[in-house]
């Protein structure tokens, strides 16, 4: 009787094993590897004016922790406007360059607080700065970036480019190509990229596919003209779509037909 029941747990052990062996090997097929996400600081203000709104963080960390376990590569550049944008400071009389910087520090605010909803659900994160803070995160170094991607940590970078005049839409870009992103996803509170403001025109209609060429002949914004002219010239595709519907963003990895897609 012993050797039976022996014999049967022996077997559950060995599918079980083999269980866990095929879910590791066979998980959803995505269409990208390596990510850069781009999200607005207003978009962490949730419902309220000002600041940062804790339920809004929560939704975006299991957002993103829903793609970390398709082992995909994370990372993500943050903005300020929640708190201080520089371009506001310099049109109510503050030097356009200290303006900028205190910027910076509001994208690396909002990094800080990313990086404590992230681990709060239990994802390894790691915070790079393009200004020096070694007592709160790691200075922005390249290798440093893709060997934390590389094992599994998620990365944000905070600071912007470091240096005044460059939007974080720009930084975006650049640390993309930097760490060789496959896509920016650049998630908005609409769900793609319209002939014009869907908010504000009802007749507006979205595009689901559209060339590099034909954003800027229609003087449709989506970036800055740095930050989109650089992200053409590395043939670095971005898609636009709705990171407040829950699920978007996996949908959007798995190559569904979420947002709007620019490219070519």
């Amino acid at each position: 009787m012993r050797i039976f029941f022996g014999q049967i747990q022996s077997k559950l052990i060995q599918s079980y094993i083999l269980i866990s062996i095929f879910v590791k090997l066979f998980k959803f097929p995505m269409k990208y590897k390596r990510i850069l996400l781009k999200l607005s600081g207003e978009a962490l203000m949730g419902d309220r004016n000002y600041g940062i709104d804790p339920n809004r963080l929560s939704d975006y960390a299991n957002e993103i922790k829903n793609i970390v376990k398709q082992n995909i590569e994370v990372a993500i550049v943050i903005g300020g406007g929640n708190i201080f944008r520089g371009l506001a400071g310099a049109s109510n009389g503050m030097d356009r360059v200290q303006g900028d910087y205190m910027g910076m520090l509001a994208t690396i605010i909002n990094g800080l607080a990313l990086q404590s909803a992230l681990e709060e659900a239990e994802l390894q994160t790691r915070l790079l700065t393009s200004i020096e803070m070694k007592e709160i995160a790691e200075p922005f170094i390249k290798r440093r970036a893709v060997r934390h991607l590389e094992k599994g940590r998620v990365v944000i970078f905070g600071g912007g480019t470091g240096n005044p005049y460059f939007t974080t839409d720009t930084a975006a870009v650049l640390r993309a190509i930097e760490i060789g992103a496959d896509v920016i996803l650049k998630g908005t509170r609409v769900d793609g990229i319209y002939t014009s403001d869907p908010e504000k025109d009802s007749t507006a209609t979205k595009f689901d596919n559209i060339t590099f060429k034909e954003v800027l002949n229609n003087d449709l914004k989506i970036m800055d003209m740095t930050a989109f002219t650089l992200s053409e010239e590395n043939k670095l595709p971005i898609i636009v779509f709705d990171m407040n519907k829950k699920g978007n963003l996996l949908k959007v990895i798995s190559g569904e037909n979420v947002g709007t897609l620019v490219e070519g």
